[in-house]
C-alpha cells in the first residue's frame, strides 16, 4: 500500500458516539488508502479515547490535559500528522459530528486536482432534515454584510446578491463555484498553502477561525471552491452543545474578525457603530446565557 497524501484531523469534545460514526465512514471511503486520521481529544474525560482505540486501530489518537480551542487543537493534529507523514499533500479538517459518504473525499480531492490555483474545497453540508448547512459557503462578514445578515434581510430577499450575501442564498446550493468563505467541519486544504499562509488563528477559541483561514487564504492569491455535487452529513452543533463557552465564544469571534481585517480601515463613526453592534450582541447572549442558567 502507497504512503497516504491525505490527513485527517477531527477534533473531539465529548461526542464519543458520533466520532465512531464519523471514523466508520472514514473507514468505508473509496480514498481510505491515501487518508491518515488523527483525533485529538480536547480533555472530554468521558472515556472517548479508551473506548474507540480499540475499534480503530489505524487511527491516530492524541489526548489534550486541557480544552485548548478548537483552533489550537486542529493545529496540534496537523503538526503531528506532518511530523509523521512528511510527504502528505492535503489536509482534511473534519467535524466528528459528520457522517462522511464513501465517494465524498475522492471527488473533494478531485476539486483541488481539477483547480490546481484553489487553496481548499469544501462540499454541500447536509442537516438530519435534509436541508443545506448554510455555512458549508459563505461571504466574508464584513460590517455591512454583518449588518444585513442580523436584520435578517437575507432571508426575507434571499435571491439578492447584495442581502444575501453572507449565506450566499443566491447561489444555487449544488453549485461549483468560487465563494469566500467554507465551513471548517469539512474542509479540504492543501498542505503547500497551510506552509505559505500558516494554520489556524489560535486567537479565535471556536468559530471564526475558518473564515479567518480563508480570508488569508484569497489575501495571498488561492481560490476557494465550493461543490454542492458533494454531500457530507451534518449533525450540527452536537459537540459545541457541550461547552458551556459555545454561544459567548460566537460573539468573540466576531469582534476578533473584525478588529483583525476590518476595524484599520474603517472611518471613526463606522469603527462607534460597529462596537455598539458587538457589544449590544454580548449582552444578549449574556441575557440568555443567564436565562438557561436559572431555568436549567
Amino acid at each position: 500500500m502507497s504512503a497516504p497524501d491525505t490527513g485527517v484531523v477531527i477534533v473531539n469534545y465529548r461526542v464519543p458516539a458520533l466520532l465512531a460514526d464519523c471514523l466508520t465512514s472514514l473507514a468505508g471511503s473509496s480514498a481510505r488508502d491515501r487518508l491518515v486520521a488523527c483525533v485529538v481529544d480536547s480533555a472530554s474525560g468521558d472515556g472517548s479515547v479508551a473506548r474507540l482505540m480499540p475499534q480503530f486501530p489505524d487511527t491516530v489518537f492524541l489526548e489534550l490535559d486541557r480544552n485548548l480551542g478548537y483552533p489550537r487543537a486542529n493545529n496540534v493534529g496537523v503538526a503531528h500528522l506532518r511530523d509523521r507523514f512528511p510527504d502528505l499533500r492535503y489536509m482534511l479538517f473534519l467535524n466528528p459530528d459528520t457522517v462522511v459518504p464513501a465517494s465524498a473525499l475522492s471527488n473533494l480531492l478531485r476539486v483541488l486536482e481539477r483547480f490546481p490555483g484553489a487553496g481548499a474545497a469544501g462540499p454541500r453540508l447536509e442537516l438530519a432534515d435534509g436541508s443545506i448547512d448554510w455555512a458549508c459557503r459563505r461571504g466574508f462578514p464584513t460590517p455591512l454584510v454583518s449588518l444585513w445578515h442580523m436584520a435578517r434581510l437575507g432571508r426575507l430577499l434571499p435571491r439578492s446578491r447584495l442581502f444575501g450575501r453572507y449565506r450566499l442564498t443566491f447561489l444555487d446550493e449544488r453549485a461549483v463555484a468560487e465563494v469566500d468563505a467554507l465551513a471548517g467541519a469539512c474542509m479540504l486544504v492543501r498542505c503547500s498553502v497551510l506552509d505559505e499562509i500558516g494554520l489556524f488563528d489560535e486567537t479565535f477559541f471556536m468559530y471564526g477561525e475558518d473564515i479567518d483561514l480563508c480570508y488569508r487564504m484569497q489575501t495571498r492569491g488561492w481560490r476557494v471552491i465550493y461543490d454542492g455535487s458533494i454531500d457530507v452529513r451534518h449533525l450540527k452543533r452536537a459537540s459545541s452543545r457541550q461547552n458551556p463557552r459555545a454561544q459567548r465564544e460566537f460573539v468573540r469571534a466576531m469582534r476578533v474578525f473584525y478588529e483583525k481585517h476590518y476595524a484599520r480601515d474603517m472611518p471613526g463613526i463606522g469603527r462607534f457603530a460597529v462596537e455598539a453592534g458587538l457589544t449590544f450582541l454580548n449582552l444578549v447572549q449574556r441575557f440568555r446565557s443567564g436565562r438557561r442558567e436559572i431555568t436549567a
